[in-house]
């Protein structure tokens, strides 16, 4: 008995001082609590701040989205069939049946995508990105109210992967231009698109640079860095700036995954509206030409003509006759400036060239033999590129020029050897791994082509088919081009 009672008062003993304990911690926890609720309060003063950034925001991204579209584009493809192990009647009529058709017969399927665009113009035109509805047989758009219109490409130019869609509607909300030239590093913009099929998604993220170049996604590029989420889908759909207006049209995202990093690209709003108003109006791009070659400045070349900055282009050659020729550009001059805008490097020149009207007469600052210079030019329309603009035609999106003195010399080619010569061919173009850059192409179904008029010339006869005779790597060969080949 005497040690069951000595159990029981421990019990209650032990009892009792773990409930002290409870006591202590739960009081103690309390004190906290009500301490970190006191001293970490947020202020009014913050809040109201919060809420007038949020509100702001909130009011841009309400008077920009009715102006974003989705775009839906399907396309028909066509796959060769399964070709017979054995060509033998006996197997096609016993064994073709049994599995549904499969040998050699070619298959047809319908391929689907989606991108996003968005509206430049009341009256229905739409800006979006040429990848997004490239090759598509049926053009979709999705309006922020639900409504669906047929669209109509009117134009589209690879070379900054730009194009101009229209659907028939009045009365549409259309963005405000924004002018991409004063956008500057650190500044606030929103993306708005579809990415991944979810309607009318909202990013918010800042410039992380400008004039990014060299980034293998068109052959002209200029673009705004950012890091406002940009995912597939987002595609054609604008980036906007603070005032709501347009200053890009997203287009790419730097990704080891698939997905977003971080890392955004989009066309400046600049540059997409001299292509867009060109394909609207000329339904192709016209570009401005100078005639150089121009290639980086580095370090030394610049300490030496005695600039403090490494910006500029360095001319390293000059084409016969050209603009740049006649207002006295010479060999080994550095372009500083140029239209009054200071040159960031060659691409960057490429880029100011390009967008300035043919006939256009501008100043360009120079530096030569240490000393600064001012040139005038005339800017030439940049003719000797040409290609062929029905898409229905097998020798749509080939670029050629004339085949010159100078380029004979650069790539060995005899003089005997006449025609012009391919510059680059578009992806979807049915020449595309058949023919290269830096064929020369001599005669199109036995008419000889001597320069650039004769191959627009008989190109525009060409339709489903052509016999194509060309240099290549010193030996003449030819190939036959077939419209869906």
């Amino acid at each position: 008995m005497k040690k069951n009672r000595k159990f029981i008062i421990s019990g209650i003993l032990l009892l009792l001082i773990g409930v002290t304990i409870g006591l202590v911690i739960s009081s103690k926890f309390d004190f906290q609590t009500k301490g970190f609720s006191e001293d970490y309060q947020i202020s009014k003063e913050s809040q109201e701040l919060l809420s007038k950034i949020g509100n702001a925001m909130a009011e841009v991204i309400q008077a920009v989205r009715p102006s974003v579209v989705n775009i839906y584009t399907t396309k028909k493809i066509k796959r060769q069939g399964i070709p017979f192990p054995f060509n033998d009647p006996f197997f096609r009529r016993f064994f073709d049946d049994e599995f549904g058709g499969l040998f050699n017969r070619p298959k047809e399927f319908t391929q689907t995508a989606l991108g996003s665009g968005v509206i430049v113009d009341p009256s229905g035109y739409i800006l979006t990105n040429y990848h997004v509805i490239k090759g598509a047989d049926e053009i979709k758009v999705k309006l922020y109210d639900k409504k669906v219109f047929d669209g109509t490409l009117v134009g589209y130019d690879a070379k900054t992967d730009i194009a101009v869609i229209k659907i028939k509607s009045n009365g549409l909300r259309a963005i405000k231009w924004g002018d991409s030239d004063k956008l500057k590093v650190g500044e606030t913009v929103i993306a708005i698109g579809n990415p991944y099929g979810l309607n009318l998604t909202v990013t918010r993220g800042i410039v992380s640079a400008t004039g990014r170049a060299n980034v293998g996604i068109a052959d002209y590029e200029d673009f705004i860095q950012t890091d406002a989420a940009i995912n597939p889908g987002n595609s054609g759909g604008p980036l906007v700036n603070v005032s709501g207006e347009l200053v890009g049209i997203n287009t790419a995202i730097f990704s080891t995954t698939g997905g977003y990093q971080g890392i955004g690209f989009a066309i400046p709003s600049n540059m997409a509206k001299v292509v867009m108003d060109s394909l609207i109006k000329n339904k192709k791009v016209i570009r401005g030409w100078l005639g150089v070659t121009v290639q980086d400045l580095d370090i030394e070349m610049a300490k030496t003509s005695g600039l403090k900055e490494i910006k500029g282009a360095v001319v390293t050659d000059i084409q016969d006759g050209s603009p740049a020729e006649k207002a006295g550009l010479m060999r080994k001059d550095i372009i500083i400036s140029f239209n009054g805008k200071e040159v960031e490097d060659a691409a960057h020149l490429r880029n100011l060239v390009v967008s300035t009207p043919p006939g256009k007469t501008v100043n360009m600052e120079i530096i030569r033999g240490g000393k600064r210079y001012t040139i005038t030019a005339t800017i030439g329309e940049l003719g000797a590129e040409q290609m062929v603009s029905e898409s229905e035609s097998v020798l749509a999106g080939i670029y050629v020029e004339d085949l010159t003195s100078k380029i004979r010399s650069q790539l060995h080619i005899p003089k005997k050897i006449n025609g012009v010569i391919i510059s680059s061919i578009d992806p979807d173009s049915p020449a595309d791994g058949l023919l290269m850059r830096g064929d020369v192409i001599m005669e199109i179904n036995n008419e000889k082509i001597n320069s650039v008029k004769d191959f627009v010339r008989v190109s525009k006869k060409v339709k489903n088919e052509a016999i194509i005779w060309f240099f290549r790597d010193g030996r003449v060969s030819y190939i036959t081009l077939k419209v869906g080949q």
